[in-house]
């Protein structure tokens, strides 16, 4: 019988921020700049026939918690709300804080808030090193991650990268 051998030693780094990112717009406007910027040197390349970009955002994810509070400011519920972009967790939000059953079924006296520091959102993007190489960066609220990597000069250049964004520390 035969045995497996190694084709590869696929990496995974992560840095966790000293401070959270503080809210949406400075995540978004971070994401932007990277798709239309490319700040990391990538290189378009072509999967199946098909040309892809440099790098691309692959998968993304966004979240909000509505709190409920008595007089007291006692949380007596919360409901999550989880979507596919911000504008439609917003929607949600607006919708379900505006919704008087659903706040007076918490109880009297009950009132509705967005916890923003609960707030969470996480984009993927896939780019391509200019040695052909393909790996992802996942960006959160708290954390970067570096995944699916073969070349430590990538991460070396990621890491060079982020040490010049603020928000990035």
């Amino acid at each position: 019988m035969g045995d497996f051998t190694q084709k590869s030693v696929v990496k995974s780094a992560a840095r966790k921020l000293a401070t959270p990112i503080a809210d949406y717009a400075a995540f978004s406007a971070l994401i932007q700049d990277i798709i239309e910027n490319n700040p990391w040197g990538c290189t378009a390349y072509e999967s199946a026939g098909v040309a892809k970009p440099a790098v691309e955002k692959t998968k993304e994810a966004y979240a909000a918690t509505i709190v409920y509070e008595n007089v007291e400011a006692k949380t007596v519920g919360s409901i999550p709300v989880r979507g596919p972009s911000m504008a439609a967790v917003n929607t949600a939000v607006t919708q379900i804080t505006g919704n008087a059953a659903i706040t007076s079924g918490m109880g009297t006296g009950v009132s509705a808030s967005r916890d923003s520091s609960e707030d969470s959102f996480s984009c993927t993007i896939k780019a391509h090193h200019n040695n052909g190489e393909l790996y992802s960066v996942t960006f959160k609220r708290d954390s970067v991650t570096l995944s699916s990597y073969e070349n430590d000069a990538i991460r070396t250049g990621l890491e060079t990268w982020a040490d010049t964004v603020a928000i990035l520390a």
